[in-house]
């Protein structure tokens, strides 16, 4: 069992398929949600005094169940306070991670059914952050979108 999982589990989260997520410790009241993914790794742990922003690493705690295999297509994610509970951190912090794990198309947003993962294999979400940062400075020099794309033809 690895990361985001075992750290839910040890806060009061249980896991199993389409099974009651409890509420985490850090929670008065014990209310059930209906999350498939009960996972945040023990060792996932949120370093405050790093210079890597707090969202970067929860989003990287997420997407690493993702690539794990904790967090399987259809699995739909603790809610974002509970997450900021377990992880010690506001839950725009977990909200910010959030989106930016749909940017990359590894979660998706559902109105009234939360956040749950893609299809889309973890592999792919490197490439879709340097495609984002290529596009970026790209257009900072002044190219336009189909000049960068006759650069990427001519390269590859």
């Amino acid at each position: 069992m690895s990361g985001l999982r075992r750290s839910l589990r040890l806060h009061g989260y249980s896991k199993g398929p389409r099974s009651p997520l409890l509420c985490s410790a850090a929670h008065s009241a014990a209310t059930v949600y209906d999350a498939n993914v009960s996972s945040t790794n023990t060792t996932v742990v949120i370093d405050h005094l790093s210079p890597v922003p707090l969202h970067e690493q929860v989003s990287a705690a997420i997407r690493r169940a993702i690539a794990d295999g904790e967090a399987r297509a259809g699995d739909r994610l603790p809610p974002a306070k509970d997450l900021a509970a377990v992880l010690g951190v506001n839950a725009n912090t977990v909200f910010r991670a959030l989106r930016t794990l749909r940017d990359e198309g590894l979660v998706e947003f559902r109105r009234g059914r939360g956040v749950s993962v893609t299809g889309i294999a973890p592999q792919r979400s490197p490439v879709i952050a340097l495609a984002r940062e290529l596009v970026e400075v790209a257009r900072r020099y002044g190219y336009r979108p189909e000049e960068l794309a006759d650069i990427i033809k001519q390269v590859s």
